[in-house]
């Protein structure tokens, strides 16, 4: 009797407190963005590591030896896919692990940017969700016990980023329509532009890594006093000299910083998903509405 009275203890005692991190389900996200999704739906059940972290840029990143044992420890590694961590495949080599790639973006229609497609996919709150699904999914197929509070979890972000898509919907509609066009760095903004009518004009590709030739910046600068572009932007990830420079050349107003495709830390101005499009909203409404 006073054996089982021990073991019903232990069980109630198991079920009162969220599993150790040494139990949790050890995943890992390519970036910082990706990595948010994944929290919000993993909660207390995953043990989570994100390579690219806060105010890293994916585009250019060079992964370590330690980054390939992150990956052996672990069963599940969500990935952005459509070509954003070019690294990747050299990552999962030198990792040797048969770890289970979760490509985030299945599922959802890319955009082109010439004969590449448009890896910043996030940039639409509806494909976000189109994230969380396919999180939800992955993670309660690798734990089928902690199944029913991903759902849950899901559900409750989800419901989040419903508010979040009509926030955005309701702040761009009060810019006039003539002025929902910006400068920013480079291309990472085609799908918000697609979902939001704002046009982006960027004298980098889609890659960070590309360089714009002086033709390029000509013909922007040209472009900007043509169309009387309002603003240009900055972003976290890139290079602020060639936007401050437009800026001086046109006249252009710099209407502040825009997160692209990464995350700040805890006290910056986006340390979550919803951070980021939130702060965006604002000071693309801030600089373009009057």
């Amino acid at each position: 009797m006073q054996r089982l009275f021990s073991l019903m203890c232990l069980a109630l005692i198991a079920t009162a407190f969220p599993a150790s991190a040494q139990e949790r389900l050890k995943v890992v996200a390519s970036f910082s963005i990706l990595g948010d999704f994944v929290r919000n739906v993993g909660g207390t059940s995953v043990s989570i590591t994100t390579l690219v972290g806060a105010d890293g840029d994916a585009h250019v990143y060079s992964p370590t030896p330690a980054d390939a044992k992150k990956i052996a420890d672990a069963k599940l590694i969500f990935v952005n896919g459509l070509g954003f961590e070019g690294w990747l495949p050299r990552l999962l080599k030198s990792a040797g692990s048969k770890v289970t790639v979760v490509t985030a973006t299945a599922g959802i229609a890319p955009l082109k940017l010439g004969s590449d497609a448009d890896p910043h996919a996030w940039q639409s709150v509806a494909n976000a969700k189109i994230y969380v699904g396919n999180i939800r999914d992955a993670l309660a197929a690798a734990d089928p016990a902690s199944a029913q509070g991903f759902r849950a979890n899901a559900e409750a972000y989800l419901a989040k980023l419903d508010a979040l898509d009509r926030e955005a919907r309701e702040a761009v509609a009060k810019i006039p329509q003539a002025r929902r066009k910006v400068i920013s760095t480079h291309g990472a903004f085609g799908y918000f532009a697609a979902a939001y009518g704002v046009e982006f004009i960027a004298p980098v590709g889609v890659s960070t890594e590309s360089e714009p030739s002086a033709r390029d910046i000509a013909g922007i600068i040209t472009q900007i006093r043509t169309a009387k572009i309002p603003a240009v932007f900055l972003e976290n990830v890139s290079d602020p000299r060639l936007i401050r420079r437009i800026s001086a050349e046109t006249g252009a107003r710099i209407g502040g910083t825009l997160y692209s495709d990464s995350l700040t830390a805890e006290k910056g101005d986006a340390p979550t998903y919803i951070d980021m499009v939130r702060h965006n909203i604002k000071a693309l409404t801030s600089a373009l509405a009057n």
